[in-house]
């Protein structure tokens, strides 16, 4: 890369980097920090957001300013940095020494120069009186107040000035951070995020390796690394980011490994992340090293059978090959669809591995070894390797089933793919933009039930506590008794279903209050608030419409949808596209039961008219309107909540806050 920062050194000489990259400064404004030593979660990203950081001193101030506290003055911070607000002058000697930070006390050392240079007191003592500030000891607080107050006069400050700025510094000093420790945090950071800038494949890859304890974590960084830039890759939009592929028996590693394909360019823009071994449940590190060290040894596994006559059956058992199977490890050497006939042909090709490790312990020479013996033969794989059982393939369902067994999340699809423009249709949010609403927020979410967990009230009733999951991340939701008694039919393990209810905020992650469950079949029926009919007519308008003739039978059909009986009506949209016009009609007093009956009478109706197309489709609720950061409950006064901007919380302003700390 001709626009590496440090072009005459090794780029991964991280004592030499410079601190002052536009590329790796651009990661923090963008609040691009997944994966970013401290600079990851939800709320310090909105908070790079707002200060848009173009220097490191920015990132040292975040660190410091992102904690209970001080970070009611990130707005502050933000709006200083950007000329949104002016920095107020207070003295000459504070004026100096806060001008890094916009005119607000930050870190430790600033409120003890400002004690030294304006109040004449010792650095030592100045330290001291932080710490009496922070524990509140008012004996020691009031003599220094006076010992300042009486410096300060000394340097032509009068008692009232003096008396306000010591004021200013039992303010700042109770929660100011050490800067140094800050910086610390800073440069660790900032060198984490120039691997991520420069090295995303590599630099990705070690962080799953790290997180591969966590399931939670793993499908966080993999959903990362599809959004990552690369960097000589095209801009956003159009970049695809990094692909995190399945486990491959004679490619993958213990860790996730970094792998190119064939005729790859082997740079940072290239590659991808090959899932490791080790994340394999039911696969130890023994067996990783012996799968390792034969495939180092011999070669490429050319298939199961050859799997396991060639690895040690006492280090690698059946259960650990099973798992194997059930991943796609195998996958590249027999196909997906022979999953199910590998595990049928476990056992016997396992009785052959060990027969063939008794032969070779006894000197025989197998049919194996004869073919490759034979270097005029015909390649020992076509020889060697017996065909596996005719058996029904496993369903898509059983496959994921199996993969989030063994993986604890699916790697091949996800079980809501194929209900993925339903599930959208009919919800009002995704799951991952919760967080960023606030209590009580009404909202319709749609998933599968991944954990659910029947309890009991004190009282003895029936309740359930259980965990939702889309494809964007999963939330905890509740149902109280009195919704469990009436819903418990549909709450049940792996169903997809939709939860209305609202949001809470009482916990650190936010959750569902359910008040009602709805199943898939029913959705469409809750939920619809209207019907879109769409009409392409290719006939000009002077000429006349190709509809006119079929537009008598569209009123009969929908007369007859507003006649049926329904638990909820929607509304008649139309819209016409004719000539490169579009006219769209609202059918003001006509509302229909949203059916199978209505949606193919309307589309039946309108193909037979010659020329033209037509589209009928239910219109679900209308999405939220999700704030661009994160709010927290207004019982949690450790973190406020912080607009951006003059304007309160509730307009149009974006909003920042977290509840997260160190």
């Amino acid at each position: 890369d001709t626009r590496h920062p440090i072009p005459d050194h090794d780029p991964l000489d991280l004592d030499r980097l410079t601190y002052d990259d536009p590329r790796v400064l651009d990661l923090f404004a963008r609040g691009e920090t997944a994966g970013v030593f401290q600079f990851e979660s939800g709320g310090m990203r909105n908070t790079l957001l707002a200060m848009k950081p173009d220097r490191f001193e920015d990132l040292i101030a975040a660190n410091a300013l992102f904690r209970p506290g001080p970070m009611e003055l990130i707005p502050n911070y933000a709006n200083r940095k950007h000329g949104r607000e002016q920095v107020p002058r207070v003295h000459e000697v504070v004026d100096r020494i806060t001008a890094e930070t916009y005119g607000i006390m930050v870190y430790q050392e600033q409120v003890m120069q400002v004690l030294n240079q304006l109040g004449g007191v010792p650095l030592r003592a100045a330290y001291s009186i932080i710490k009496a500030i922070s524990k509140k000891k008012e004996k020691t607080i009031n003599a220094a107040r006076e010992d300042f107050v009486a410096g300060a006069g000394r340097r032509g400050v009068n008692k009232r000035q003096a008396e306000e700025m010591f004021d200013l510094i039992l303010k700042f000093a109770g929660y100011g951070f050490n800067k140094s420790h800050s910086t610390g945090y800073a440069i660790v950071a900032y060198q984490t995020a120039y691997l991520k800038t420069y090295f995303p494949v590599q630099y990705m890859a070690a962080v799953l390796t790290y997180e591969s304890v966590s399931t939670d974590k793993v499908v966080e960084y993999i959903d990362e690394c599809r959004r990552c830039r690369l960097p000589n890759g095209p801009p956003p939009p159009e970049k695809h980011g990094i692909e995190v592929r399945p486990p491959e028996i004679n490619l993958s590693e213990i860790a996730f490994t970094v792998v190119y394909d064939k005729d790859e360019p082997r740079d940072p823009s290239h590659g991808h992340i090959r899932f490791g071994l080790s994340a394999v449940k039911g696969v130890g590190e023994k067996a990783i090293s012996a799968i390792m060290q034969e495939r180092e040894k011999s070669g490429p596994f050319r298939g199961l059978y050859d799997f396991c006559e060639r690895v040690p059956p006492g280090t690698v058992n059946r259960a650990t090959i099973e798992a194997l199977i059930k991943c796609g490890a195998f996958d590249s050497l027999h196909g997906v669809e022979q999953r199910a006939a590998m595990l049928e042909a476990l056992d016997t090709a396992i009785q052959l591995g060990q027969r063939a490790a008794r032969d070779r312990a006894s000197g025989q020479m197998n049919f194996f070894s004869a073919a490759e013996a034979d270097s005029s033969a015909v390649s020992s794989a076509d020889l060697s390797q017996p065909k596996l059982p005719a058996v029904e393939s496993w369903s898509r369902q059983q496959q994921l089933k199996h993969e989030k067994d063994v993986l604890g999340f699916y790697i091949s699809a996800h079980p809501l793919d194929e209900h993925a423009d339903q599930l959208a249709r009919f919800s009002n949010v995704a799951i991952a933009d919760i967080r960023r609403l606030p209590a009580d927020t009404p909202v319709i979410v749609a998933g599968m039930i991944s954990r659910l967990r029947p309890t009991r009230t004190k009282k003895g009733d029936a309740m359930a506590m259980l965990t939702l999951e889309d494809k964007t991340g999963s939330v905890e939701a509740v149902a109280f008794p009195r919704t469990f008694d009436i819903c418990s039919a549909l709450l049940q393990q792996d169903a997809i279903v939709y939860l209305e209810g609202k949001v809470d905020r009482r916990r650190e992650e936010p959750n569902i209050i359910i008040d009602v469950v709805t199943s898939m079949a029913e959705a469409e029926v809750m939920y619809t608030r209207a019907v879109k009919i769409t009409l392409f007519d290719p006939t000009p308008p002077a000429e006349g419409s190709v509809f006119q003739s079929r537009l008598t039978d569209l009123k009969e059909v929908l007369r007859q949808a507003g006649q049926r009986p329904a638990p909820r009506r929607a509304e008649v949209i139309c819209e016409l596209h004719q000539a490169g016009k579009v006219v769209s009609l609202r059918l003001n007093g006509l509302r229909v039961a949203v059916d199978q009956h209505l949606i193919s009478g309307v589309r039946g109706v309108l193909s037979r008219a010659a020329g033209g197309r037509v589209a009928c489709e239910p219109l679900g609720p209308p999405r939220l309107n999700v704030p661009t950061s994160q709010p927290v409950d207004d019982d949690m006064d450790e973190a406020p909540l912080i607009t951006v901007g003059s304007s309160r919380a509730g307009s149009d302003s974006e909003v920042c806050a977290s509840i997260d700390r160190y």
